[in-house]
């Protein structure tokens, strides 16, 4: 008997528990704040997929999460943004994997000489595959964050100008071209004998119109979004030279805040959405190069050949290029077996 009343007195108070926090929650407990930070303008596809995102997990949270989004670099740039991160000043940010390459220097690879030129599916193999998830791994145990799911392909960068107009490669000699960051990225630029210039994206439309630099790298849908026809940009010249992805990544003091099943909604939603997205910002950077075309912006293609050369011209310096930029020679062989070249 006195074992059968220890057990209903630990179930009484168990009971007794779980119902004091449902009446703490039902009492106007205070919800877990969910701060996000982006650089991009609100029309960018990474806002318009991230602020949805943040619109479910306030209603699958059931009012256990508020979420606030701070867009175009209002509270920091990318570039400084996985610090604040880390530092719990804001608990979710997406920034591009050339950001990361301070932190973890792998997480680049979306830039290497043997993926130039190649398609939208074939970086996606990588990025979706072996390799990839050995880069989140790093993130995740070098930075203490945890990484949601996978990335955000965006689309690919290429060449922009104000008064030179671009009617080959050969044309970017000697020119001044903004860098988003990254030495790979820098290299590249180097490569075609331009000289990188590194600038905070929300820092390029001033700096742009003051003739700070030449040109930059950018997409179609990123130069749209931040208006930089106004700015004097008016050339294009597509050679597809490199994806760019976005990381979304927690604070791990907020991730470990919430319950397990929450943390498995938001890691499902992100996950179910990402094809969605991603078509979706294909279709994007389809309508910007339209838009720009009637803003006056002319566009040039480089053929499939050419890139197929200047590739194979790439990597005969890219093991200098990895190890300048101290990434993994085995993570580099990952990324080449992922995409099956």
């Amino acid at each position: 008997m006195q074992l059968i009343t220890r057990r209903a007195v630990g179930r009484a108070a168990a009971a007794a528990v779980a119902g004091l926090g449902i009446l703490r929650h039902a009492r106007g407990e205070a919800p877990i704040e969910l701060r996000c930070s982006l650089d991009t303008a609100p029309s960018h596809p990474r806002n318009v997929a991230v602020r949805a995102f943040l619109a479910e997990i306030e209603a699958a949270s059931g009012g256990q999460v508020k979420t606030r989004l701070f867009e175009s670099g209002a509270l920091y740039p990318d570039l400084k943004v996985v610090t604040a991160l880390v530092q719990g000043q804001v608990e979710m940010c997406c920034p591009g994997t050339w950001t990361l390459t301070g932190f973890v220097p792998d997480a680049d690879f979306t830039q290497l000489p043997a993926l130039y030129g190649r398609t939208a599916d074939a970086v996606a193999k990588a990025v979706d595959g072996k390799a990839g998830h050995y880069v989140n791994g790093q993130i995740s145990d070098k930075l203490h964050v945890q990484v949601l799911g996978g990335w955000f392909n965006y689309g690919f960068n290429n060449w922009f100008t104000t008064k030179k107009a671009l009617q080959s490669l050969a044309d970017l000699k000697d020119m001044k071209i903004r860098s988003p960051g990254g030495i790979l990225i820098s290299a590249r630029i180097r490569f075609f004998g331009a000289l990188p210039n590194v600038t905070a994206w929300p820092d390029v439309p001033l700096a742009m119109s003051q003739g700070n630099f030449d040109g930059l790298i950018s997409s179609d849908e990123s130069v749209n979004t931040a208006k930089l026809v106004d700015s004097g940009m008016r050339h294009a010249l597509h050679d597809d030279q490199a994806m760019i992805a976005y990381v979304p990544l927690l604070n791990q003091a907020f991730w470990n805040k919430l319950d397990p099943k929450l943390r498995d909604t938001m890691a499902r939603l992100w996950t179910e959405h990402m094809p969605a997205w991603r078509q979706a910002a294909v279709e994007a950077q389809r309508r910007a190069r339209d838009t720009l075309t009637k803003q006056g912006v002319t566009f040039v293609d480089v053929p499939q050949a050419e890139r197929d050369t200047l590739r194979v011209r790439m990597v005969v310096e890219q093991d200098r290029i990895v190890a300048d930029a101290h990434m993994s020679p085995d993570l580099v062989k990952q990324v080449v077996a992922d995409v099956g070249v």
